[in-house]
């Protein structure tokens, strides 16, 4: 479904990413793991199209998408969970929904479908913005980019910052996603929340790629994880 080969994206004359190459299988959940200003959000943003790679190429689909602009992409089918969630602090729940509301052909992702997901959200779409706590921002800006009815799910750090108990809710919404035949690329410093809840993994380290496996391969792996994640 995604593609991404051998990109260079800068912010300013600083080289960030130095050539990642990456790809997700329709269906699967894969995930992005690396420290702390290893690259994990540059990727994300570079194929989003909010930065733009300077060189390389990303395709969705099989349709080449580098250089476009971040509306763009979404309308092809890619939606963008930021890491700063983004919300509309003067609209309510409900509001903050509607604003990401968009059509696709077939049975989607509508309010009473995201209300089934994320059923807190029912109790307080009448709450703004402004009010509500980490956990339910994060709630909030997933159910809003679903409400786009994405193909594909960038979820960048998305358990950052919250409590446990929430973090655990958290992975069992992303399970449901992969349930409801929505493909994801998830960005993660929690290591051991990111492997859980995913099929395949990639570690980048100072914007290279250094490992790409599956889950199994890599929890076997105590070298790489003591190289690459430990903290």
């Amino acid at each position: 479904m995604l593609k991404v080969a051998n990109i260079h994206s800068y912010y300013g004359s600083s080289h960030i990413l130095e050539g990642i190459s990456l790809e997700v299988i329709e269906g699967e959940t894969a995930c992005l793991l690396g420290r702390n200003g290893a690259g994990k959000t540059t990727t994300m943003k570079s194929i989003m199209g909010i930065v733009h790679p300077a060189r390389g190429k990303v395709e969705f689909q099989e349709k080449e998408i580098t250089g476009k602009e971040p509306h763009e992409i979404a309308r092809l089918g890619i939606g963008y969970v930021p890491e700063d969630r983004r919300i509309f602090p003067q609209f309510n729940v409900e509001e903050n929904l509607r604003i990401g509301s968009r059509k696709r052909g077939g049975d989607g992702w509508n309010l009473n479908k995201v209300f089934q997901l994320f059923p807190h959200l029912s109790k307080i779409k009448g709450r703004l913005g402004s009010q509500l706590s980490g956990g339910e921002q994060q709630m909030l800006t997933i159910a809003r980019t679903l409400m786009g009815n994405p193909q594909l799910l960038l979820l960048d750090e998305p358990s950052e910052g919250l409590a446990p108990l929430v973090v655990r809710m958290l992975g069992e919404f992303i399970d449901v996603l992969k349930e409801e035949g929505v493909t994801v690329l998830l960005s993660e410093q929690n290591v051991k929340f990111a492997l859980k809840h995913s099929d395949r993994a990639y570690i980048v380290d100072k914007g290279t790629i250094k490992y790409q496996g599956t889950i199994d391969q890599l929890e076997k792996d105590e070298d790489i994880k003591k190289q690459y994640l430990a903290v």
